[in-house]
Order: structure tokens, then sequence, then C-alpha cells
């Protein structure tokens, strides 16, 4: 046997999906094999692997063991001349195999090689070739030099950014998301260190390959896309913490005391650099939003409270409490604040009406709180009102001046009314428009174009793929979405090569797959993007779920005495009514009565009702009511969970048994 691919996954399962798809094709003409390793993900993966790619030799782990052991269990299975580990969040083109196979059959002295790697929009990633992070090297990168001077032979060592990326060249690290070895070699110089869990073993292979006698090649006329680039990973806390110790263990073993002793200083200082700036990248893009909003409330609020308590309540001399400031504002804008997030108010790209509908329930549920308070506790309830209107005021300008002073980064509304085109033919392109029709992403436009001349004036086609620039320029389009299974990835490449930079998204659909996947944003180079048909799955559809739920609690508290005498069970309403404000249940979940095994579908928090509420028919087949909780998933709104509510208003105790 020629060739056996080994892919190592955890909870992937679209990106695999996707990668699997091109190996499948890729495989064409190979005397090979394909091993998945799965490292015990809770995605689905292994069903999927199962029922689409039955071909492939699946090893189930029972815990994740890291990326070095997973790998080693394939390997010692595999049969093939050659090895490939492969990343799973890859895609190769269908002549990956046969090209590297030849290159490694021509140049016996090679132990390893890699490939030319770019990301989700077509750009060469440097992390493709790379040199021995030496203790100069790792400094040098450390410090920025070598992102100031990427070409200088110098300071550009750690990719090698001297090399022409469109040449082979003789390397000395390969990277592990391609990592193409001549199994005589491995027997040879051993297998992956297993000490490294995750980052660095590919390092150290490659080094140890050379320390052997052999050579590590970059070969770029084969090109793979590979969505997670390292630029994706370095605002992790964990990531950085987890690679650089890696370096120090790669130190410890090939370095001698003296280097190893610097090479560890130099990565104790990385860590706590690199951790510093990972700490302030994501207070920046997570808390600086939030807390200037606090700001801008506080601000508003205390100008409204002194202009209302000096000119309205108090003209003639006195002053509120000193609680109203002390205290109630300060619970007022938390409950602003907090409403805003739950309603998705603080979600890129940001939705000006995500953020109205955030204040007015705050706004609601401090006007029914405040109505319960004592009357020496109902300070001022035309603090509240204008505060509410003060929120949509300084919120909205604060929005609008984010956007002019950073558009690329702070756009309002980037994700609705966007314009897209599918390359692919008839069937497979109409399969994945329909996609993108459910996913509430609202589209004002989706084009198709024809992968060839001559069925781009077909009915219903806007184009061919040749005219792509035009229809991107004409149609002011968005995205362009790839039909993976009419489209080869290098043909995939070419095109997205072609148009980068650009301000474009890619997006590639496997065939069958209810995900379309790509880069995140025109900032990220890979971030994992999935359009899903379970839009509960959404974390803002979460967020308004968990808004909506205590809202309705909050309604309710003041009905305890009237709701005791409506519904069924009142202890168990009562029970129900603080486990939801408690986050322990909610309102409206999934019917229970299904086996676990069948009920493959996003977690949510036991529901005191479910969709069969809907029907009124406590009768349900078992296919009826599983098929009602998948439309439930995948149509979620809180408009959804109201009528529920409103149809089982008097089961509003019972148990998440459903008695």
């Amino acid at each position: 046997m020629k060739l056996s691919v080994v892919i190592v996954n955890y909870n992937v399962r679209h990106f695999l999906d996707q990668c699997l798809h091109s190996v499948r094709r890729a495989m064409t003409g190979v005397d090979g094999e394909v091993f998945v390793v799965d490292n015990h993900s809770v995605d689905g993966s292994v069903g999927m692997i199962r029922s689409r790619f039955p071909e492939v030799n699946l090893i189930e782990n029972r815990g994740n063991l890291g990326f070095s052991k997973a790998n080693n269990q394939a390997i010692r299975k595999a049969s093939g001349e050659y090895i490939l580990l492969l990343n799973p969040d890859t895609v190769v083109e269908d002549d990956t195999f046969m090209k590297v196979i030849r290159f490694m059959d021509d140049h016996p002295e090679a132990g390893g090689m890699g490939v030319r790697m770019v990301d989700g929009k077509g750009r060469f990633l440097p992390e493709s070739k790379r040199g021995l992070p030496t203790p100069a090297v790792a400094f040098y990168k450390i410090s920025g030099l070598s992102r100031l001077f990427p070409k200088s032979r110098i300071f550009g060592g750690y990719h090698l950014g001297y090399l022409d990326p469109g040449q082979t060249h003789e390397v000395e690290i390969l990277s592990g998301a391609f990592m193409m070895l001549r199994k005589s070699v491995l027997d040879e110089v051993g297998l992956l260190d297993e000490e490294f869990f995750m980052y660095g073993e590919d390092i150290d292979l490659s080094y140890r390959i050379i320390k052997a006698g052999y050579r590590n090649y970059y070969f770029p006329e084969t090109r793979i896309i590979h969505y997670k680039g390292e630029s994706t990973k370095k605002s992790s806390i964990n990531y950085v913490v987890v690679f650089y110790r890696a370096m120090a263990i790669f130190a410890r073993k090939h370095f001698s005391p003296k280097n190893a002793r610097l090479f560890s200083l130099l990565i104790n200082v990385a860590i706590y650099f690199r951790a510093f700036l990972a700490l302030f990248s994501r207070f920046l893009s997570g808390a600086a939003v939030p807390m200037a909003d606090a700001a801008l409330l506080t601000g508003g609020i205390i100008a409204i409270k002194n202009y209302w308590e000096h000119q309205v309540i108090f003209p003639e001399g006195g002053r509120y409490p000193p609680e109203l400031l002390t205290i109630a504002i300060p619970v007022y804008i938390l409950i602003l604040l907090l409403s805003v997030f739950y309603s998705g108010g603080y979600d890129r790209p940001v939705s000006l009406g995500r953020i109205f509908r955030g204040l007015f329930a705050g706004s609601v549920m401090i006007l029914v709180i405040y109505a319960l308070l004592p009357e020496n506790y109902r300070f001022s309830r035309a603090v509240i009102i204008f505060g509410a209107v003060w929120g949509v005021v300084s919120l909205t300008s604060l929005r609008y001046l984010l956007q002019w002073l950073a558009p690329r980064r702070f756009r309002l509304g980037e994700r609705h009314n966007r314009r897209y085109i599918i390359i692919g033919n008839p069937g497979e392109a109409e399969r994945v428009a329909g996609l993108i029709g459910k996913t509430g992403m609202n589209p004002v436009f989706i084009g198709l174009v024809s992968i060839n001349s001559d069925s781009g004036d077909a009915e219903g086609y806007i184009g061919d793929v040749s005219q792509i620039r035009e229809i991107v320029r004409i149609y002011q389009i968005n995205e362009v979405i790839f039909c993976a299974r009419d489209i080869p990835a290098a043909r995939i490449i070419d095109i997205m090569s072609g148009m980068s930079p650009s301000r474009v998204d890619f997006k590639i659909a496997p065939p069958e797959s209810m995900a379309i996947i790509g880069s995140k944003s025109i900032n990220t180079i890979g971030d994992i993007f999935i359009i899903e048909l379970d839009s509960i799955s959404r974390p803002s559809n979460r967020r308004s779920k968990r808004l909506s739920d205590l809202m309705v609690s909050v309604i309710l508290v003041p009905l305890v005495p009237l709701m005791v005498w409506i519904v069924r069970k009142p202890s168990g309403f009562v029970r129900n009514l603080f486990q939801v404000i408690a986050g322990k249940k909610t309102w409206v979940g999934y019917d229970h009565n299904i086996p676990p095994s069948m009920q493959k579908l996003p977690r949510l928090r036991p529901g005191v009702l479910g969709p069969s509420m809907m029907v009124g028919d406590p009768n349900l087949s078992l296919d009826t009511v599983i098929r009602l909780n998948l439309l439930y998933a995948r149509d979620y709104s809180i408009i959804n969970d109201i009528r529920i509510i409103l149809r089982g208003f008097r089961d509003l105790g019972r148990d998440w048994t459903g008695s």
C-alpha cells in the first residue's frame, strides 16, 4: 500500500465532513487507506463518519488522548509506504496525494514534506515553511522583529520569509496540519513524542528526521486550505501556555543545557508577555464596549436624576434619598446592560434592533420590580423611563461613532441584507440556496453561477465562474459559496487566491451537509463559521431564550396568588418558577418522553412545556414528537415560546417528566 492518511478529530464534525470529502476525491487512483482517530467527541462526529464515510478506518477513544498519542495509534496500524498526518480543518486538492507521492518517490533522501497552505480567503499561510526555533529565532519571533522584517535572513528565520513561497525548498520544520512522512523513516527515528499533548510534536519529529540524516521539503506545487491558521489562536491564553511549554520541552530534549536554560527563560518571558497581550486583547474586544455603555448610562442617568430632582420634584429645596444614587441607579444600569447582553446587543455584527429590544425588556423588568417594591423604595419612575430613552440615544450614538472610527472591525448590520452567489451545478446550488434561506441571515440577493461557460446562460444563472470578478462588482456580492460536490478544491483555491485581497467572504458547502464552512469575517484567517439549521444552538438565540424566561418569570411573580387557582399543580408551578429564575429549567424546552439515543439535538435546560403543547394531543406518536422537537430547534423564536406558554398556561406546574 502506498499511502495511509491519519486524521485526529475532536469536536469539529463539520470541518471533518468537508475534509473527508476532499480526501475521498484525492484518493481516486491511489492505493491507500484513511484513518480517523476520534478523541471522544460529543458533536456527532463518529455517527457522521459511519454513515457518510464507511470506507474510513475509525478508531474511537474514550477520552481526549491528545494529538501525539492519537496519531501514533493509527500510525501503528497503518500499512502505507507513506504516512500523511492531516488536520481535520483542511481541504486538499484532487491531485494532492498523487503529487506528493510522486515527489517522495523522486526524492529518496526526503524524510518528510509539507505543502503550500492557504487560509479561508486564499491567502498564503507563512507557517507552511518554518525554521528551527533556536533561542535566537525564538527571541526574534517573541520580540516582534520577525514581523517587522519578515524577509530578513537574520530576523525572519521562524517562517523562513526570505524563501520564495512559490519554489520548492529544503526546510527544517514541517507543519502538523499536513505532514507527509516516509514510514521507514518513522520506524528509524520513532513516532510522535507523546510527552507533547498538543503543539510542538511536529517540530520535535521534524528535527529528529533531520538529525537522522534525512531532509524535509516544502513543496508548493499543490495546495491545501487550512482554516485555523496560527493567527486565530493567539488570543487564547490556553494556547499561549500550551504552545510555549511545548517549546520548553523541545529545548530540554534537543539543546545543550546552557541553550536550554536560555530558551526556557525566553519561553517564560513569552508566556507572561503573550498572556498579558491575550488578556488585554480579550478585554478590548469583549469588555470595552460594555464598559463604555455603563459609563454613558451612568453619566446620563445621574444627569437626569439631578435635573428631575432640582427642577421638578424639589424646586424649593430637598433631595432624593442617597440610596437612589448608591443602590438603585447601579442596579438599573446592571439590569439594562444584562438585558442588552442577553438580547444579543454585544454580538458581532452589531444590530441596533437587538439593543433596542434589550433596553425595552430591561426597562419593563425594572418597572415591574419597581411596582413590587415597598413605597419607601420607589424613588423615581421618571428616572427609569428617561434613563431608558437616554440608553437608546447614547448606545446608538456610540455604535455609529465606533463604525465611523473602525468600519472594518465594528460594522452595523453586516450579517443582514447580505448578497450571495453560489457556484455549482443546478441541483446542488439550489440546495445550498435553500440552506441560506432558512438560516435567518435575511439575504437580499442569492445568485447562481455556473462552473463552466457552456451553462452560464442557462435559466436561473447570472453568469459563469470566468466572470466572477464582474459578477461580484456589478451585483455588490458579500459572500461567495462554492459547492464542493461540483468544484475541485484546486479550482476553489485558484478563485480565492485570484481575488485576494478582497472584502468578499468565501465559504464551502460540503455535499449533503447542513453546514456551510469558511472564514468568519474579513478580519480572521479562519475561525469556525457554521450555518446551522438548528437555530436554537446560536449563542444569540440562547441568550434571547434566557432573557424571555426571566421576563416571563418577572411577570408571573406578582400573579402567583392568582396562578395557584389557575394552574393544575400550584406547588409545582411555584417550584418551576424559582427553578427557571435560577437557570435550572426553561419554560419551553423539548418534550422529554424520548429515548436519549434518539434525541440528537442541541442541549437545552429541562423544559416545563414542550412543542407538543401546540398540537394539544397527548397521544402523539414517538416519531411525531421527535419531528416537533426538531422543528422547534430549527425554527426557534421567542414568539413560538410565548405561543406555547399561552397554550399550556394551566400546565406550568408540571414537572420535567411531563406529568
